[in-house]
């Protein structure tokens, strides 16, 4: 996987709107363990590309302090084989002191190659670095995302739960409603009431012909007090 690839797929993961993907899903519960398991398998796969990524960059930079340190080691050859030419020229040993003239140019020809090589991995060196601190922040981003949508789960499930308890009770008052033994009580209670009027009225219609028959005894005894009179009339006695 190219650098590019890795950084565009870093940020791209790191920038996810947690709360747009949950208002598009029908079971935002599933949507946030299905997000959590892409976001652990794609930072391991990041983690694992970054540390590619800053493996190369240290030998790089390894290169790069060789290359530099064999530039000074190549300088320091070249001025001792100069000054030992310069010795030796002095000295009357022309021969010699060219061989080692010689020995400095090819010194100097190291350094040259040494410098060059270092020049050309300098901005290479500053340009995955810049990369690599980017994946760094990446990752960063991608780890708070997953913390985010951890927290989000434990959120949803610990409101689910919760509902889901609200809804047992709630549940559990619709049927003691239904099943309210106070309502029994009121039907017996109904029903006793029910019996006593029914006694009431018995009483009632019991004292009704009662009275009725005391009143038929009165008649009777006002016809016979009627009969001795008419009785009496007939008999020129005085009533």
């Amino acid at each position: 996987m190219s650098k590019q690839s890795i950084l565009g797929r870093v940020t791209q993961l790191a920038k996810a709107n947690v709360h747009a993907l949950l208002d598009q899903a029908e079971d935002p519960q599933k949507m946030l363990d299905q997000l959590i398991r892409d976001y652990t398998n794609n930072i391991s796969e990041a983690e694992q590309a970054v540390a590619t990524t800053i493996g190369n960059l240290r030998l790089l930079e390894q290169d790069h302090r060789e290359d530099v340190e064999a530039a000074s080691e190549w300088g320091g050859k070249a001025l001792a084989a100069s000054r030992r030419a310069d010795e030796l020229r002095s000295s009357g040993s022309v021969a010699e002191a060219d061989r080692f003239d010689g020995l400095a140019r090819i010194a100097l020809g190291r350094q040259l190659q040494s410098e060059k090589e270092a020049r050309t991995a300098a901005p290479l060196i500053a340009a995955q670095t810049e990369v690599v601190e980017k994946l760094k922040a990446g990752l960063g981003s991608m780890k708070d995302k997953l913390t985010e949508l951890q927290a989000k789960r434990d959120e949803l499930v610990a409101r689910s739960r919760t509902a889901a308890a609200q809804n047992t009770m709630t549940d559990a008052l619709k049927s003691i409603d239904v099943l309210d033994p106070t309502s029994e009580i009121s039907r017996f209670e109904d029903k006793v009431r029910r019996e006593e009027a029914r006694a009431l009225g018995g009483q009632e219609l019991a004292a009704s012909s009662l009275d009725a028959q005391f009143e038929a005894l009165d008649d009777l005894g006002r016809q016979a007090e009627v009969e001795s009179r008419l009785a009496a009339l007939k008999s020129g006695r005085p009533a």
